[in-house]
């Protein structure tokens, strides 16, 4: 398998604690296209990969770790963006009234891996992260 590919690399289930909810973020905020649903799940086109929200309990607040004087949230997942889909979301995310965990800001300004970044919750409180990086060249360099 090669690093870069394009078809659906990964499939990711999280827990929310309402169906309807869960709809009007995703399909709604983060205006992924809705695949297909029953009253307990939704599959959500994550950007070319496969999003399932499941019907479960509401989870306790994760742990944290800091990065760059931010406390990160873990568990976390997001996406990678290009700087254009990266900022006008920011600015659609802003604009549905959106609390941020940590506001987009550019983090490791100057060094390898410089990127922009934010951190959210959905309604059920999973936390999500979407960042671009100045040169996708070095979304792994050490």
């Amino acid at each position: 398998m090669t690093a870069a590919t394009t078809r659906p690399s990964f499939h990711l289930a999280i827990p929310v604690d309402d169906i309807a909810r869960a709809r009007e973020f995703y399909g709604g905020v983060l205006a992924l296209p809705q695949g297909r649903s029953a009253d307990t799940w939704v599959d959500w086109n994550f950007h070319g990969h496969q999003l399932v929200t499941h019907l479960a309990p509401a989870q306790a607040d994760a742990a944290r770790n800091e990065v760059d004087g931010h406390d990160v949230p873990v568990p976390h997942f997001g996406l990678l963006l290009p700087a254009e889909d990266f900022h006008a979301l920011a600015e659609r995310l802003r604009a549905a009234g959106i609390r941020f965990v940590i506001e987009p800001y550019l983090r490791f300004a100057g060094e390898p891996g410089e990127q922009w970044t934010m951190f959210l919750r959905d309604p059920a409180g999973n936390a999500l992260e979407f960042k671009s990086f100045r040169d996708e060249s070095q979304v792994f360099a050490a």
